[in-house]
């Protein structure tokens, strides 16, 4: 008992001892991370960094967001390499009336190399908002030069909270060389789950500084500097070879297939519809970039068949070099150059069903994965089938059918993968029929603007489209296109090759090339053109009210009164204001719309900021709009036309006046009333009175 008392003192000497030895390693684990939180707190009260949030508020209006110029540094470890988006703005609180899309993918979907309103949204925005003239759209494009699928899923996760009616997707073509690819100078890994984590670790401005640091670092320590002139495309591309079916081409295939299968059940957990289009790419007019490794050392045999074949095109004999070739393809049938001869001799001979399998062929073997292999098709297929709340949107069906000889070619691309504007205007219509088969909206066939003319009315410059071509100029006269004809200058003589060439080349901005087209066409009284610009700037700019009336009046103008009472009415329900109501109650009248003008006096008579005597004006309209009901019955009464024709006369509505006067002097040639007041209006016309 003794023995044990003594030692008591001792035992709690040690549980003390033991339990600061708990307290200071417990501590010691706590320092670094209470450090690094005090260095996280410290950079965000100095707001160092960036802001990577996908939506800011607009500098100019705070009840609306806007796509973050800086969203995409987030995927880049090299922020210079980043690229910015469009500036589609919409409302924090989306209006009932509203159906908000939102748009996901890479350079196709955003329009390259057009833009603006050449890209398959706006063409979408044009045809839906005349479609339902009564209903309002945001289609905001959330779509970057450069990224894939890492950028699509992350994107995805937060929009989510945004309220889309439905996103529509268009991605695959960068899913090797796009940011964080596979074969990617800013990739971190082939892991999908693992990049994602990274993605995600960029938000903290800790890991922002210590990257930052780290890329200064390299930067320095680098033998050879960055050359700035150096393609975009050659500097985002870490392996120019990736051979089919190689392991890092399976690394892309899998990484596509993660990352939109995360995508798609997202949006099905939240009732999200999902449209999600296959892809395309120029097959027929486009030879592989790459056919074989540097070091790979091909069978003799195929070799001297290969040479033979060679030799035998070079001399325009197809008949001699098909058999070279198909001997060569059997001996070694990885050669994407040679199945992409066998295509254009068996194109050349009709035989238009081998040919395509030549080039489709020829196009997967292409060791520079700047065309999407065949398989990710398929992996959208499939997609599109597992997630209930995805439809696929066929838009290579589309291409194929209004393709010649259904081989995919220049006739629709621009390059490798990139639409022409007819092209842009396929991919909208294949986007908008698989909507209209959804059920997603429903079309009335009186009030559908049709594709023929969405075409015809599309508001594209001859601008748009000559930026368009000078671009993909550049583009093809440097890697991997290397091609001669395009490295020459073309001649510059008219103003619009002019400000297309100045567009391109980023010497000046899109809506100031408009403004001064605008006034070009005005000057030269080209007033047809004119109004295409006071349209393109309205697709712009969606939600400023001013851009709809200019448009809605210069179509007036134009005696275009379909379309400018579209856009006035556009602008009046936007902001409406005495002078736009009074302005439209006018030209409704003017061509006999009396019923519908009668909101719009309504409106007028109760903010009458001109002190108008509006009553008389409002009976005259009621009466002509009893008299019209009866006119629905009995169309050939005299008596009634001649009253609406004074009602319209009372009111100063000469053409309203006419037009009914016209109906009774056809019926009735020798109506001595009519006569008069026909005769008495056409005075007023010669003296210039209304």
């Amino acid at each position: 008992m003794k023995n044990n008392a003594n030692r008591q003192p001792e035992l709690m000497e040690k549980s003390g001892a033991h339990k600061n030895m708990l307290i200071f390693k417990a501590i010691g684990i706590a320092i670094p991370f209470v450090l690094l939180v005090f260095i996280e707190l410290s950079l965000r009260m100095f707001s160092y960094g960036d802001n990577l949030d996908l939506f800011i508020k607009s500098k100019n209006n705070s009840n609306y967001l806007v796509f973050n110029p800086y969203a995409s540094r987030k995927y880049f470890t090299d922020p210079a390499m980043a690229t910015a988006g469009n500036t589609e703005l919409f409302k924090k609180k989306k209006d009932n009336n509203t159906c908000r899309i939102f748009v996901l993918g890479e350079s196709t979907t955003i329009g390259y190399p057009y833009f603006y309103n050449a890209s398959f949204h706006r063409w979408l925005q044009y045809r839906l908002t005349n479609t339902f003239p009564e209903k309002n759209f945001e289609i905001i494009n959330l779509s970057l030069t450069a990224v894939n699928s890492y950028t699509v899923l992350d994107f995805a996760k937060q929009l989510v909270n945004y309220q889309p009616d439905a996103v529509l997707i268009y991605v695959g073509q960068n899913e090797y060389y796009g940011a964080l690819g596979v074969g990617s100078t800013q990739s971190v890994g082939a892991n999908p789950f693992l990049t994602n984590i990274a993605i995600e670790l960029r938000t903290i401005k800790t890991v922002q500084l210590i990257t930052n640091l780290y890329r200064k670092g390299t930067q320095f320590f680098r033998n050879k500097p960055a050359d700035p002139d150096s393609p975009r495309m050659k500097v985002i591309v870490s392996s120019q070879t990736i051979p089919y079916k190689s392991h890092l081409y399976q690394s892309g295939i899998e990484q596509f297939r993660y990352n939109i299968g995360k995508t798609l059940k997202l949006f099905g957990e939240k009732n999200i519809p999902v449209f999600l289009s296959n892809l395309v790419s120029n097959e027929k007019d486009l030879p592989p970039f790459i056919t074989i490794n540097e070091n790979e050392q091909l069978p003799a045999s195929f070799t001297t068949k290969y040479n033979s074949g060679l030799k035998a095109l070079a001399a325009r004999d197809t008949v001699s070099a098909q058999p070279y070739f198909m001997e060569a393809n059997q001996i070694f049938p990885g050669h994407a150059q040679c199945n992409f001869y066998l295509g254009q001799i068996a194109f050349s001979m009709g035989d238009f069903q081998n040919a395509k399998t030549y080039f489709e062929k020829a196009k997967d073997l292409d060791l520079l994965r700047f065309r999407a292999p065949e398989e990710l098709n398929q992996v959208i297929g499939q997609l599109c089938t597992q997630y209930k709340n995805t439809r696929l949107v066929d838009t290579k069906g589309a291409f194929i059918r209004h393709s010649p000889n259904n081989i995919i070619s220049d006739n629709l691309i621009t390059d490798h993968v990139h639409p022409n504007i007819h092209g842009y205007s396929l991919l909208s219509d294949t986007f908008y029929e698989a909507l209209k088969s959804a059920g997603f909206i429903k079309v009335s066939p009186e009030t559908e603007m049709s594709y023929d003319q969405m075409v015809k009315e599309m508001p594209i410059s001859s601008v748009d489209s000559l930026a368009g071509m000078y671009r993909i100029r550049n583009l093809k006269s440097r890697w991997p296109f290397d091609d001669p004809a395009c490295k020459i200058e073309l001649p510059l003589n008219s103003l619009e090759e002019k400000l297309a060439k100045k567009l391109a080349f980023e010497q000046m901005g899109w809506q100031a090339i408009n403004k001064s087209l605008f006034a070009y066409y005005e000057q030269n009284k080209r007033f047809s053109e004119a109004s295409k610009i006071t349209e393109a700037m309205v697709l712009e700019n969606p939600t400023n009210p001013a851009f709809y009336e200019l448009t809605g009046k210069y179509c007036i103008e134009l005696n275009n009164f379909k379309k400018g009472i579209f856009y006035l009415k556009k602008s009046f329900y936007m902001a409406p204001t005495f002078e736009k109501a009074k302005y439209l109650m006018v030209i409704l009248l003017k061509i006999d719309r009396p019923s519908e003008s009668l909101p719009f006096l309504n409106y007028a008579i109760a903010n009458n900021s001109e002190g108008l005597n509006l009553s008389p004006v409002k009976n005259s309209v009621e009466k002509i709009i009893e008299l019209q009901k009866v006119l629905l019955t009995d169309s050939l009464n005299v008596s009634v036309l001649k009253l609406v024709a004074k009602g319209y006369q009372e009111i100063y509505n000469r053409d309203g006046a006419m037009k009914y006067l016209s109906q009774i002097l056809k019926l009735d040639v020798r109506n001595k009333e009519a006569k008069t007041m026909f005769i008495q209006l056409n005075q007023h016309i010669s003296n210039g009175k209304n």
